[in-house]
């Protein structure tokens, strides 16, 4: 394990997945029974999530490529490597993610679920999104 990976001071030995910076603050929130699930994303170019949205709050982190999110009311955010966001909850909130780069885009993403509910939910493009 590299030594950058243990904070000094820390003597408890593990290993950073990711790591990224929000540019703004980041406010979790979870009520009751909830499923916590840690997972990698990869999205090859010229690939995408299709609409969906997530019954839960999402942390994500991206760690190689550019992610191109529209989100519901198709304002554009574009997060690279080094970058984090939070996906809020609900069908309010559907998106779509795209790889419109040249290299993969992985992603490592936190997710807080109502526990049993899907880890994302298919939903129609907005009107704005002309994808219909």
């Amino acid at each position: 394990m590299p030594a950058a990976d243990v904070p000094p001071g820390v003597g408890v030995p593990g290993s950073v997945l990711a790591r990224g910076v929000s540019q703004e603050s980041l406010h979790l929130r979870a009520e009751g029974a909830t499923d916590v699930i840690v997972r990698t994303v990869t999205l090859a170019p010229g690939g995408s999530t299709g609409w969906h949205y997530h019954p839960g709050q999402l942390l994500a982190v991206v760690t190689s490529g550019t992610l191109t999110r529209t989100l519901e009311d198709c304002s554009v955010e574009v997060t690279s490597a080094g970058g984090a966001f939070i996906e809020p909850p609900g069908p309010r909130n559907r998106h779509i993610a795209r790889n419109l780069g040249s290299e993969p885009v992985e992603l490592y993403l936190t997710c807080l679920l109502p526990a049993g509910s899907p880890l994302s939910v298919d939903a129609d493009a907005p009107p704005c999104s002309g994808d219909q």
